[in-house]
């Protein structure tokens, strides 16, 4: 019985690791079909800034994900110096926090 009792917290552990590197590859494929990833990187500047960079300006703003989300599906200008994002208005609601949320799950 001991055993079982072991078993159950272990499935547990590896169902929620799985559903993770599902969700980790569906955000993947999000990032770069939606094009975040020509001018996005996780620890590096590349056009844009770095994802761990948006975390650090971003980390005390309580309403961070709302924040983002605006910023991914209007676009910004001057948050970041001259070079102005472009609007992905055309992503759904659920991809734009999906993306936004991930943003700032990275470590800064």
């Amino acid at each position: 019985m001991n055993s079982r009792l072991l078993t159950i917290p272990f499935l547990v552990i590896v169902m929620a690791t799985a559903a993770q590197a599902e969700d980790s590859a569906e955000i993947k494929e999000l990032l770069q079909a939606s094009g975040c990833l020509s001018c996005h990187s996780i620890t590096e500047k590349i056009v844009g800034p770095a994802f761990k960079d948006v975390v650090a300006k971003y980390s005390s703003d309580p309403d961070a994900v709302g924040t983002l989300t605006q910023s991914i599906k209007n676009g910004s200008r001057g948050k970041w110096g001259r070079m102005a994002m472009p609007a992905h208005s055309s992503l759904s609601s659920d991809d734009l926090k999906a993306l936004a949320t991930w943003v700032m799950s990275q470590k800064p």
